[in-house]
């Protein structure tokens, strides 16, 4: 899979576009949730020897948020490593060269999304809403 096709993915499955936060970065994209802002998804091209990847030159990877438990099940699959220059405790990255599972990627995606959208409100009592 590559950056074009895993961005199509996002837009049509979350509707959302995406935003380019810095100016000097006009390739680095991020997706949000519009609720609360919070990213998902981000889009960088990085060195690939940053992340030990063959042929030099830059790569296409996005990083996203998962749980500590799916990170170690998942860092031994191909295109995936450890987070570039986020929390590796809670993101990873994966390469978008076409290494990493496309089916993987996809619920890596959905896993980021759900992890980071709103989270209901909560009474003073403590009590979900109805």
């Amino acid at each position: 899979m590559n950056r074009a096709e895993l961005e199509k993915y996002i837009e049509e499955q979350y509707g959302v576009s995406a935003d380019y936060p810095w100016e000097g970065e006009p390739e680095y994209a991020v997706y949000r949730h519009a609720a609360n802002r919070k990213w998902f998804a981000l889009f960088m091209r990085v060195p690939s020897e940053r992340l030990a990847l063959p042929g030099g030159g830059d790569a296409d990877i996005v990083n996203l948020k998962c749980d500590p438990v799916t990170i170690g099940a998942v860092m031994g699959e191909g295109g995936i490593f450890p987070a570039y220059h986020m929390n590796k405790e809670n993101w990873l990255s994966v390469a978008l060269d076409g290494s990493a599972d496309e089916d993987l990627t996809r619920t890596l995606v959905d896993m980021s999304y759900g992890l980071t959208m709103p989270k209901p409100k909560r009474r003073k009592n403590g009590a979900e809403p109805k």
